[in-house]
């Protein structure tokens, strides 16, 4: 998701502030500028318990991000190296390690007004092809298709809503059709400093599910011009899928 700032500079100027799509759920509107190259990588702890069964899933969230033209950017994205511990009380530990799947996509920025208030809206397609490896290979094809808006709404606060459709696959191999929902609330005190508080929903959360709601909080830092760092947490407070509790932190490089 992005942290998304007030700005009063297009994003075709070549000194404004990196603009990351972490850390949060919702991803922003805007693009890079044509031939930039930005990559957003992390990690990430989540922690889960069904009854007796604890479940632990590290992994390293990573997306780079390319500017094909002025109002579109190629996107590659991934959970990367993951690694899951579970924990009964009846049975050792047992580890599992593999690469997550990886998806193919495009951001592309339907409008940006500029100037004060600035509103802008885009739209991000992924296809996940059969991949990965070990426990977290996917055998069949997904991918999802977002509208993104982002809304300086009042000085130093900024919205960024997300809405969208998915078909993904279970853990049982099975595919299934869900919407998506992501809303961001920013405060910027300064240029280089964001706050922020988001929630993402998507239902179902599998097949023949119900709804999964995530909240979180967190904080992303730019140091100079072209590099953020960053630092969430949060929990799934609906649904039987979200993690309880998860944290994060990141860095994103122009």
């Amino acid at each position: 998701g992005q942290v998304s700032r007030p700005a009063s500079t297009p994003p075709s100027d070549s000194t404004s502030l990196i603009n990351a799509d972490r850390p949060g759920i919702a991803d922003g509107s805007r693009v890079i500028q044509s031939r930039q190259l930005q990559i957003e990588i992390g990690a990430q702890e989540e922690r889960r318990r069904d009854g007796g069964v604890r479940t632990t899933t590290t992994f390293v969230p990573l997306l780079i991000r390319f500017g094909v033209a002025d109002r579109l950017e190629a996107r590659v994205e991934s959970n990367s190296l993951t690694s899951n511990a579970t924990t009964s009380s009846n049975f050792p530990t047992t580890r599992a390690t593999g690469y997550s799947p990886v998806s193919i996509g495009a951001k592309y920025q339907l409008y940006d007004s500029n100037g004060e208030n600035r509103r802008s809206l885009g739209v991000i397609a992924r296809l996940f092809a059969p991949s990965g490896s070990s426990n977290f290979r996917a055998d069949r094809n997904a991918g999802d298709i977002r509208l993104a808006a982002d809304w300086d709404f009042a000085p130093q606060l900024s919205l960024n809503p997300n809405i969208g459709v998915a078909r993904q696959e279970d853990d049982q191999g099975r595919t299934f059709a869900a919407a998506l929902g992501a809303m961001t609330l920013s405060y910027s005190p300064t240029d280089r400093i964001s706050p922020f508080v988001d929630l993402g929903a998507k239902s179902p959360e599998t097949t023949g599910g119900g709804a999964a709601i995530i909240v979180d909080a967190g904080l992303g830092y730019i140091v100079g011009r072209d590099l953020q760092l960053d630092v969430s947490g949060g929990r799934g407070v609906h649904g039987s899928t979200p993690p309880r509790p998860f944290i994060a932190v990141g860095v994103s490089i122009r």
